[in-house]
């Protein structure tokens, strides 16, 4: 899976989708937003509150990685369900799912930046 034109392809119905090389795999961006990331041939969809339920429904588990004192970091990407290889429609679904969790935490990120006090000038 981890095959660019693959990869490519896969996404093409999704709209517009950059693919770049980030933690030793590959990551799909939509209007410069992170969705997805491809890493071991395995392709992790970002999840929230709102679509995490779909990936535990389908018996799928979030993408953890080892830190340098051994425990286990896991993030906002969760494996993709592999019968959406095979279900285009479905796939689109989950990856347009994928995108609104990306802009929505894009937005939160930026609501916090917008209520943090401003430092006062340095005179």
């Amino acid at each position: 899976m981890g095959d660019r034109d693959f990869l490519e392809e896969l996404f093409a119905p999704v709209g517009r989708v950059e693919l770049k090389r980030m933690f030793g795999g590959l990551g799909a961006f939509s209007n410069g937003l992170m969705f997805a990331i491809v890493i071991a041939d395995v392709i992790y969809l970002k999840s929230d509150d709102t679509t995490r339920a779909d990936f535990a429904a389908e018996g799928c588990e979030p993408f953890t990685y080892p830190r340098k004192d051994g425990r286990a970091v896991s993030l906002s990407y969760w494996r993709m369900p592999e019968r959406l290889i095979d279900e285009p429609d479905e796939f689109v679904r989950w990856s347009r799912a994928a995108i609104m969790v990306a802009r929505n935490a894009d937005t939160a990120k930026g609501d916090k930046a917008k209520r943090r006090p401003k430092a006062a000038p340095k005179v």
